[in-house]
């Protein structure tokens, strides 16, 4: 144990195993196991930190998709699933901190009903806006 320690630290290795699972799975059953504010927060940021991950995976397969010159319609879904997935990584780092401190979270946001709009439907956080047709990053 101790030579896996002086090991870690002579190659700048982590010395201790993280905590939370990498496996969205594994996450699952952390965040159904887990009444922990702080660790819901740091699950919501490990989720974030997947979904940036997914988005350049999917920016890949849409540069493949022009490449290939597979029909346009691909190449624009999935581009708009790139700016979805980006837009829901930063929804999720946003809402995180909310489960490490609820009381002042729940000062400073509106109630759920009040987040609702006619239909129903949970509105959006006002720096979420729908992708721009067209644009690239």
């Amino acid at each position: 144990m101790i030579a896996q320690g002086l090991h870690a630290q002579l190659y700048g290795l982590p010395t201790a195993p993280d905590p939370l699972p990498t496996a969205l799975g594994a996450l699952l059953q952390t965040t159904r196991a887990t009444q922990s504010g702080p660790q819901r927060s740091a699950v919501l940021r490990r989720v974030a930190d997947q979904l940036r991950d997914g988005a350049e995976i999917i920016k890949d397969s849409q540069y493949r998709a022009q490449w290939d010159r597979l029909p346009d319609d691909i190449a624009v879904q999935l581009r708009q699933a790139h700016d979805l997935a980006q837009q829901l990584a930063d929804i999720l780092d946003h809402v995180a901190p909310a489960f490490t401190n609820p009381v002042a979270a729940a000062a400073g946001s509106p109630s759920p009903a009040s987040a609702r709009g006619q239909d129903g439907a949970v509105a959006a956080p006002a720096h979420a806006s729908a992708p721009q047709p067209g644009r690239r990053r």
